[in-house]
């Protein structure tokens, strides 16, 4: 019975060294091979060969035939575990950034273990090997062995205290893969450490050294895929895995120790088959036991995360109903707050007036966000060029993997956003904005199937962001066709109305007439001082009022000018003609005093072919523009000595004349520029705000009915030209 217990024992350790051994390497190479630049994936590189020579070393021990074999194949493994502590330390350093504050250590780190490689083959390390416990050809430490065992347990209880204490001050999704290493270093070290009580006679069987290989595991997972699952499902995947696959491999074991006498007897020489066969079943089966369990297991564990993510996902399917777009927002803001329970949620949205991407909801009072990012901004750019969620953490990782420039930007832009998730909005190909998620407040992690669901709810928050969007402009167009078709009403109305009005004004000016007539042909020498002085005021008010009826009546003409449609005649003017006649118009609504208008022009100025009630109109809007951004810039930008200032100037070309009216206002955003002939667009400031109809007839008028071209030219704070070409009448 003991010879069979020894054999089996022996064997499940051979197997699980030479699983080990190839499953180090094999993830080694896998790792460095997906970043050969990386730091961090070069440590764990060197950490996997020295636990794979460590582990193939320990499998060819277990296999020597003679006490000479294991005894050389012994020495050759504890070449392995000298490095496995210093190249681990290393990773840990690596992966902590110390590289400098360390780097005096991990020097003397491999200094140590190439003296203890160097000193190997003598008898001062190991003497000899013996029979121990359940193994044949066990080593007997020489007297230098203890600073081999210092070694590796100063480095390694090193590396745990810098793994702890950096966890201790981590957060998110770097503390989850702190998490990560430190359940590592315990499970794989600490289920190596279980060979070392043999070489002192103490009776512990090295049960642990199968764990060596899911450190290995976890450290590869934890450095190729940074969106870490829950610290709990990890470790409970492990445990299921163990559990399963200690099923898997004891089973056989354990009926060959127990049963090989009764196996022989009925089965002969072919007793083995039996245990072989229940090893092919249960390594059938272990798969989908492993299934069962795992899944059984994250539904109690992911529950509460489960039920969010229903949440979000039903409220996705409905928000395409909203048509408020600030109802909206507010909704998606507060759903995601409640249910995932996010310490702060803000959505930031295109502004295609200021092009730029607009904060619209913050969810945290007591949180300052960014107003605004422009799309030049890095972090802009990586999210239209990979339309990926953003991660801070791995954000991170990757400046120190990689160290390029480009991810600190975008670390410091999250940082001021104090986002640790950033989830991008597409509708098609267009990006509609991006949501800032903060922290949990539980402190969890996010996982790929919150993500997953947070990009589902991106993408149909882009559709109801559409819809809510259109349905205002849609209704912001209807109001503005109202007023239109109002201002139009009045156009038509205007003969009548002048009609009425100048009857007033005749009226009273007949009226004030006679009374001043009276008062002079009266005779007031016979009256007292006080009634000629109050005849006198008398007369006075009434030349007043008959001077404003006279300007009344001038002012109603000038309206009727206006929006009479104006005969469909075409003529030769002079552009001083239309100059003056548009001044008559529209100082009825600019203060002309507080503006400069330049007539930069000869007056042998070419006439030009065309309808002068129609060029009137385009040049008062012209006038009423640039008027509106002298306005503008004096009153935003304060500046000393400013004062407005409008310049008319032409030159013949061709057979056209070029007429150029320019001021020094405001100016136009570069985009804004492709817009400024859109129906209904305008860039007036709200207290002055147009129809954005203006310049859309402005051009209709001079291409359509006139033959000519219009172009804009703009710099933004700096001024507006707009050039006319117009036919010269022949």
């Amino acid at each position: 019975m003991t010879s069979l217990i020894l054999s089996s024992m022996q064997t499940i350790y051979n197997i699980t060294s030479l699983i080990t051994a190839l499953g180090s390497a094999f993830l080694g190479f896998l790792v460095y091979l997906r970043n050969r630049r990386a730091g961090l994936n070069r440590r764990y590189l060197f950490m996997s060969l020295s636990i794979s020579l460590w582990a193939y070393s320990l499998f060819l021990w277990g296999i020597s035939s003679s006490p000479q074999s294991a005894l050389l194949w012994a020495k050759v493994l504890h070449i392995g575990a000298s490095f496995i502590s210093i190249t681990y330390f290393h990773f840990i350093v690596e992966l902590l950034g110390l590289n400098k504050e360390k780097k005096k250590t991990v020097i003397a780190g491999y200094l140590a273990a190439l003296i203890i490689t160097l000193i190997t083959p003598t008898n001062l390390f190991i003497q000899s090997v013996e029979d121990r416990f359940y193994f044949k050809s066990w080593p007997v430490p020489g007297i230098i062995y203890p600073f081999f065992l210092l070694l590796f347990f100063f480095y390694t209880v090193y590396s745990f205290r810098l793994v702890f204490k950096a966890l201790r001050r981590a957060s998110g999704f770097y503390r989850a893969q702190l998490i990560y290493i430190l359940l590592g270093l315990v499970v794989g070290f600490g289920g190596g450490a279980t060979n070392y009580f043999l070489f002192y006679n103490i009776r512990v069987v090295p049960v642990g050294n199968f764990f060596v290989f899911f450190y290995v595991i976890l450290y590869a997972y934890a450095i190729v895929r940074y969106r870490l699952m829950d610290i709990r499902i990890a470790i409970t995947r492990t445990g299921i895995f163990i559990a399963v696959y200690t099923l898997v491999l004891g089973v056989p074991f354990a009926v060959v120790a127990r049963f090989r006498s009764q196996l022989i007897e009925v089965l002969g020489s072919q007793w083995w088959i039996l245990p072989l066969g229940l090893m092919g079943f249960l390594a059938t089966v272990g798969p989908f036991i492993y299934i069962f369990f795992e899944h059984k297991a994250e539904e109690r564990l992911l529950k509460e995360q489960k039920r969010y993510q229903n949440t979000l996902k039903q409220a996705s399917v409905g928000m395409t109903r909203i048509r408020n777009l600030r109802k909206l927002l507010d909704l998606i803001a507060h759903i995601v707050t409640k249910t995932v329970k996010i310490g702060y949620v803000g959505i930031y949205l295109y502004n295609q007036q200021s092009n730029e991407y607009v904060i619209q909801v913050s969810r945290d009072k007591g949180r300052v966000p960014i107003a605004k990012l422009t799309p030049d901004n890095t972090l802009i750019k990586w999210v239209v060029l990979h339309r990926q969620p953003i991660i801070y953490e791995e954000i991170k990782r990757l400046i120190q993997d990689t160290r390029d420039p480009t991810y600190q930007l975008i670390a410091d832009n999250m940082q001021l956003l104090t986002a640790a998730v950033i989830i991008p909005s597409f509708l098609e190909d267009r990006f509609m904005g991006f949501f800032v998620f903060g922290d949990k407040l539980s402190g969890q992690i996010y996982t790929p199937e919150d993500l997953n669901v947070f990009q589902v709810l991106a993408s149909q928050a882009a559709l109801a962001i559409e819809n809510a969007q259109f349905y205002e402009e849609a209704k912001e167009m209807q109001e503005q066709i109202a007023q239109a078709e109002k201002m139009a009403t009045i156009g038509t109305m205007a003969d009548g109305l002048s009609h009425q009005i100048n009857n007033r004004f005749y009226a009273l000016s007949l009226i004030t007439g006679d009374t001043l007539d009276t008062i002079k042909t009266t005779d007031t020498s016979n009256c007292t001082s006080e009634v000629k002085e109050m005849v006198k005021q008398i007369n006075h008010a009434l030349e007043r009022i008959q001077v404003n009826v006279m300007q009344g009546g001038e002012v109603v003409r000038g309206i009727l000018k206006y929006t009479r449609r104006g005969d469909a005649s075409f003529e030769g003017l002079t552009l001083d003609q239309i100059i003056d006649g548009t001044l008559e118009m529209v100082q009825y609504k600019v203060k002309l005093s507080e503006i400069d208008i330049i007539r930069d022009y000869p007056k042998d100025t070419a006439k030009v072919k065309g309808n002068l009630t129609q060029l009137e109109e385009a040049f008062f809007n012209f006038i009423d523009n640039a008027y509106d951004a002298i306005v503008e810039r004096r009153d935003l930008l304060k500046e000393e000595g400013y004062r407005g200032r409008i310049t008319v100037s032409a030159r013949p070309y061709d057979t056209m004349l070029q007429i150029t009216i320019e001021d020094n206002g405001m100016g136009i955003k570069d985009a804004d520029m492709k817009k400024v002939f859109t129906p209904f667009f305008t860039t007036k400031v709200s207290s002055r705000k147009g129809t954005g109809l203006g310049l859309y007839v402005i051009r209709r008028i001079l291409t359509d009915n006139h033959k000519g071209k219009i172009m804009v030219e703009s710099g933004y704070k700096v001024g507006t030209r707009f050039i006319v070409e117009l036919p010269i009448a022949q």
